[in-house]
């Protein structure tokens, strides 16, 4: 005896045994009186209408009961993946290497470490820079960078343009530097930052973290 279909419902399986059934259910019609023949030769199609109408049910029930398993796994998948690496200025190797270097304090409170020296000039007052940043909370998480950008960031430093620990560290870097800035509340940001999809927020007066690169100084290269 065939094996019944996962797919189709017990009772309307098309295969030989049915077959022979529905020939010896059509044998008796032909035995039997026109109009009764007739009537038996109905049922016999209604009952196949009747299952192939159950079998695409069915199907479709089955298909999107299946397609919700996928996706369903797609979802948990998507949700199980580590987040996204975040481009950085300073590496684990980098972060290593912090530990041993002296930490600068100003008279106003602004704090860092240079990575890095330049070679280049240091920026005149009012002059344009161009840099590259990547800023973070206490904690480490990037809440702004150019380099998620792709673009460097130009600005004139002593002109108020940016916060006031960004102006005065990266007034005293030379050209080609890298330098970790730990910027004081009162340095940062008055009046906090919202938080956005995959970005902290940003307390009022809360202290920050920039990695900067200064990159080059577009006024200052012309003149020389």
């Amino acid at each position: 005896m065939a094996s019944p279909s996962l797919l189709l419902p017990l009772g309307c399986i098309f295969g030989k045994n049915n077959s022979s059934n529905r020939q010896k259910a059509h044998d008796f019609g032909i035995q039997s009186s026109a109009s009764e023949y007739k009537l038996e030769s109905l049922k016999t199609i209604e009952g196949r209408d009747e299952c192939v109408l159950m079998k695409r049910r069915n199907l479709v029930k089955i298909g999107v009961g299946v397609l919700s398993l996928v996706s369903g796994s797609k979802i948990t998948e998507a949700a199980g993946l580590p987040p996204e690496e975040k481009p950085r200025l300073c590496d684990d190797a980098c972060e290593k290497e912090l530990e041993n270097i002296p930490m600068i304090t100003t008279e106003s409170g602004l704090q860092y470490k240079d990575i890095k020296v330049g070679g280049g000039p240091s920026p005149p007052v009012g002059f344009q820079v161009a840099a590259n940043y990547v800023a973070m909370v206490p904690s480490g998480q990037i809440f702004d960078s150019s380099l998620e950008k792709r673009q460097l960031y130009i600005f004139r430093v002593g002109a108020g343009q940016v916060i006031k620990g960004l102006d005065e560290g990266i007034l005293s870097m030379k050209v080609g530097g890298k330098r970790r800035l730990y910027i004081p509340g009162l340095l940062a940001f008055p009046k906090g930052l919202a938080s956005a999809p995959g970005r902290p927020r940003v307390g009022a007066n809360s202290p920050v973290i920039f990695d900067v690169s200064l990159e080059y100084i577009p006024g200052l290269e012309d003149e020389e």
